[in-house]
């Protein structure tokens, strides 16, 4: 283990150290490990699919609402269109909150 000076009060401080022990500042950033990077990238996947998901179900729900022929097809329509939606949400919302506190869990400290 190698004594490196401070750059602010030139105290010698471990090259390990993340701060100065004696004036508090920053020497070195801390790095995510490579099981955080991964739970971040997961996150980020995550979201992007999950959006491309909801954005895909709305043009197809909008497609069987306009070919339907009656009412009741109609109504059915918009029926399992609002469930679908409230299903894809609630999916997203649980695997964020899962995969977010993962990703607060892992984060450098």
């Amino acid at each position: 283990m190698a004594m490196i000076q401070c750059p602010e009060c030139s105290n010698e401080v471990s090259d390990q150290a993340m701060t100065c022990s004696k004036c508090g500042i920053q020497l070195r950033k801390p790095t995510r490990s490579f099981f955080g990077k991964l739970i971040k990238f997961l996150f980020i996947a995550f979201n992007v699919v999950m959006a491309l998901w909801l954005f895909s179900y709305f043009g197809s729900v909008g497609d069987s609402y306009s070919g339907s022929a009656s009412d009741a097809e109609a109504v059915g329509t918009a029926i399992g269109g609002s469930l679908g939606t409230g299903i894809l949400l609630f999916l997203w919302a649980v695997g964020d909150l899962i995969l977010g506190l993962f990703v607060l869990f892992t984060r450098p400290k």
